[in-house]
């Protein structure tokens, strides 16, 4: 050992076996997640993880958690790319690179977790469980960092591994997603903790493994278990499915707006019409002909709620939003939202002027976001907030603080994911939003997923990926308001605590027990 190291840390003649075994186990993260969803998969990533982090320098460390973080968004990420090839001409050559370099530079999260580890083994060695706890610490504390450092990109979080199972997921409620992944990483680093510890420690490991899974499994039986009917509000939800090369094409707003009136006026009753984002791709408030055959397809008292561009003069420059508008029969804008999570590249260019480079989407201009959540009040509808598109995968930032509503709408376009994993991914965050909250999430995608779910995650009714057509169905009724949408990631970081402050208070008492047996068996 190089003079020094501390005792815990051993000169590596093995680093790259070990990276390797890293890029591997992260790889496999993304069979966690859906389309997927293998359980089994949990314990193998991230015990792998925790087996290769043991006894390594922080330097090295780094390295590893690295390229465990290369190998989770090289390939959870890999759809990404087929955004670059709607528009092949302009930007297909940007395809990989980007893929890459995102990849690359979110891995900086992982690599973080794993540093920050490797120091605080170092520096005092934890054993067993508190290991494990550290690792899961180590994590969810990067991945809360992810979501937030340069407006965020909370994306495929370690908890979303569990959104397939009722049960698994219904623990959201209480502390959210980032406290699920601390859940899920800690438990998944359990079966390592077992072989690493001394045979005489594995019972106990083995007794928490179960106790964990078992609690999970059970608490989430019980409070998913809350029968609440559904309203009495009837949907509609439309799914043109427009490809995404024809949509701003020249001359094809008439066929799509014809393309969506047809589907809305089909035979059957609803209250609410719901379009997806940019359904109209223009101007709505500025074009009357739309809106008056809008009107015409508007039942009495009945509302559309359609994503739809908007501009505003002021200030001698024009300011773009992307917006979710509201209608009714007389053709006149009820209310509205403006989306104010945009998406880097797509609807903006970070520090224009300095990098050389331009939006991917077709437009005259970067979007303005908006001021933040809104509840939304229509009238002969339940108050609804709007989360467009990407916003929905921000935990704690979708709903109006000040004003709760009844549901949530997402309209979205994934038709820039193609036929990828990407909406499927997706749709698992909408569905955590929604155990999050207690709120019912009605998604309307341009090309699919659109879906309908309620207060408990679960997809009550969908279109999948390519389909036309609509979605007639109740609108989910809302539970109360959830621990965590009331003290929001607070309830987090008080997990943590108390798990943290169990693990002490475990150890010292068989610290205590044992030094009392020692002295009894002296006497």
């Amino acid at each position: 050992m190089k003079p020094g190291l501390p005792q815990f840390v051993s000169e590596d003649p093995n680093l790259f076996p070990r990276t390797g075994l890293a890029l591997v186990a992260g790889g496999l993260t993304v069979l966690t997640l859906p389309p997927f969803s293998w359980l089994i998969a949990v314990p193998v990533s991230f015990s792998v993880l925790f087996i290769v982090l043991r006894n390594i320098s922080t330097s090295r460390a780094f390295l590893v958690g690295w390229a465990f973080g290369l190998g989770q968004f090289g390939i959870g990420i890999s759809w990404i790319a087929e955004s670059f090839y709607v528009d092949a001409e302009r930007f297909g050559a940007l395809a990989i690179p980007a893929v890459v370099g995102l990849s690359a530079g979110l891995a900086i999260f992982p690599a973080s977790a794993a540093m920050l580890f490797a120091a605080i083994m170092q520096h005092r060695v934890l054993h067993g469980i508190k290991a494990g706890l550290l690792l899961a610490t180590c994590w969810m504390a990067t991945e809360w960092l992810r979501g937030h450092v340069l407006t965020g990109f909370p994306w495929n979080l370690a908890a979303y591994a569990l959104v397939d199972h009722a049960a698994l997921r219904q623990p959201a409620a209480w502390v959210g997603s980032y406290g699920m992944s601390f859940l899920t990483v800690f438990i998944g680093t359990l079966p390592s903790v077992l072989i690493a510890v001394a045979p005489k420690r594995r019972l106990s490991v083995f007794a928490l493994f179960s106790v964990a899974m078992t609690g999970l499994w059970g608490g989430g039986t019980l409070w998913s278990s809350q029968d609440v009917p559904p309203t009495d509000i009837t949907l509609r939800i439309v799914q043109g499915n427009v490809p995404q090369v024809e949509k701003w094409a020249p001359g094809s707003r008439k066929r799509t707006l014809e393309k969506y009136l047809r589907l809305s006026v089909r035979p059957g009753r609803f209250d609410l019409l719901l379009w997806p984002e940019t359904a109209f791709p223009g101007f709505l408030d500025e074009d009357a002909i739309a809106r008056t055959q809008i009107s015409a397809a508007l039942p009495d008292g009945r509302v559309l709620l359609t994503g739809a561009p908007d501009r505003v003069e002021g200030d001698g420059a024009t300011r773009y939003f992307n917006t979710v508008q509201a209608y009714d029969g007389s053709g006149e804008i009820l209310a509205g939202y403006a989306k104010h999570h945009l998406v880097p590249f797509g609807e903006y260019v970070p520090l224009k002027g300095l990098l050389p480079f331009e939006r991917l989407t077709e437009g005259l201009g970067d979007f303005t976001p908006g001021p933040g959540p809104r509840t939304l009040a229509i009238p002969g509808a339940p108050l609804v907030g709007v989360a467009i598109c990407y916003e929905i995968i921000f935990p704690g930032q979708v709903v109006d603080e000040l004003l709760r509503p009844d549901w949530i709408f997402n309209g979205t376009n994934d038709a820039w994911f193609g036929t990828s994993i990407g909406p499927e991914q997706h749709l698992a965050s909408a569905r955590m939003r929604a155990v999050e909250e207690g709120l019912p999430v009605v998604r309307a995608a341009n090309t699919g997923i659109s879906a309908i779910i309620d207060a408990s995650g679960e997809i009550v009714a969908r279109l999948d990926i390519g389909q036309t057509g609509v979605i007639d169905a109740r609108l989910p009724a809302a539970h109360a308001p959830t621990p965590y949408a009331r003290f929001g990631d607070w309830t987090s970081l008080a997990l943590i605590c108390a798990a943290w402050g169990i693990a002490f208070a475990v150890g010292f008492t068989c610290q205590r027990f044992n030094r009392e047996n020692t002295r009894s068996e002296e006497l």
